[in-house]
């Protein structure tokens, strides 16, 4: 597979992630903890596809490098909020484990 045919699988699995994510978040409970989370939550899991996309189009070594780290970045994020709705154990959400 070729760096382009790779970017675009990467490009179209984020897109799916970032709408499979916002799906999940429409079953939280209303509350103002899931209003926060939903919002950290959505932000950081779209920003990983959005940043690929810039990191895609980048011009330079320089530049590519820095949209990786901001990917890297916002991955992570995401990662750390996953946990934290688990935690909270909200009620007939069996599905946050799949993330």
């Amino acid at each position: 597979m070729t760096n382009a045919g790779f970017n675009q699988k990467l490009q179209e699995r984020l897109l799916t992630f970032s709408v499979d994510i916002f799906r999940f978040l429409e079953q939280l409970p209303n509350s103002n903890s899931k209003r926060i989370i939903a919002y950290q939550l959505g932000k950081s899991a779209s920003s990983v596809g959005a940043n690929f996309r810039a990191f895609c189009r980048s011009r330079s070594k320089n530049e590519k490098f820095a949209k990786i780290c901001i990917v890297v970045e916002e991955a992570d994020e995401t990662e750390y909020w996953l946990p934290i709705l688990a935690k909270l154990e909200f009620k007939n959400l069996r599905k946050i484990k799949d993330y």
